[in-house]
């Protein structure tokens, strides 16, 4: 088998770091599990146990590599990892979908990731520039939840406007918005996209013109949101409506 490198966005791989994100690889993808890395001190562990199980069943290498975990996690406690495929999803256009536009930070778009599936919405789409969604630090902070979403990258959010062109759009933003429980009290189709901007400097100025803008209201005692917060506050409160 070849030897294993350091994450890179260029690699065709990418890794699942910890042993719930690696077991999510291998119950919801198996297909595209390459390799199972265990570390020697997860020996005899129930964690350990089950993935060995699971590579066993879909004839999937497993190693221990303590080093090779180190270097892919950054800690020294990580005891498994999951060598995948990177994949590319095309969204379900009947369902709804949260588009995250020019994301930089791997701890909210992991997060949201989880969020958004906890919630029902399975369909997630990035709009470059934003981080690297397979980033171990991405997959680990989604806790494996991305091996149950469909995810899709585009390079414009006109590409997905043109895949998607009859969802209703929602961006949240502070420009000719609507209050989110305004907005809620009328009647929300069944297509509909959530559109969340940059930790730093939000949504561009002209999404204020796309579909209907949102805002979540609070008290004037901050300026804003995490975007991780107010993407859970929108994907909970839409699919609750």
């Amino acid at each position: 088998m070849p030897s294993l490198s350091p994450y890179r966005s260029d690699l065709d791989y990418a890794y699942a770091p910890g042993m719930f994100p690696a077991m999510e690889c291998l119950l919801h993808r198996p297909d595209l599990a390459r390799r199972v890395l265990l570390h020697s001190k997860s020996a005899g562990t129930e964690g350990a146990q089950r993935l060995m199980e699971l590579a066993a069943k879909h004839h999937i290498r497993v190693e221990e590599a303590d080093r090779v975990l180190g270097r892919i996690s950054g800690k020294e406690n990580c005891f498994a990892a999951a060598v995948f495929e990177k994949f590319d999803d095309a969204l379900d256009d009947a369902k709804p979908h949260v588009v995250l536009h020019n994301p930089s930070d791997c701890g909210n778009v992991g997060t949201i990731l989880r969020t958004s599936l906890g919630f029902g919405v399975e369909d997630v789409a990035l709009i470059r520039p934003c981080v690297d969604v397979f980033d171990p630090r991405v997959v680990r902070a989604s806790m494996g939840s991305m091996f149950q979403l469909r995810i899709h990258t585009y390079s414009t959010f006109a590409e997905y406007q043109k895949d998607h062109p009859e969802h209703m759009l929602y961006p949240f933003m502070l420009d000719g918005s609507r209050s989110l429980p305004e907005v809620l009290g009328e009647e929300i189709p069944d297509r509909w996209t959530l559109v969340f901007g940059n930790e730093g400097s939000g949504l561009p100025a002209e999404f204020a013109k796309l579909g209907q803008p949102v805002r979540i209201p609070s008290n004037d005692r901050i300026d804003s949101l995490n975007l991780s917060i107010a993407a859970a506050i929108g994907v909970y409160e839409f699919t609750r409506k």
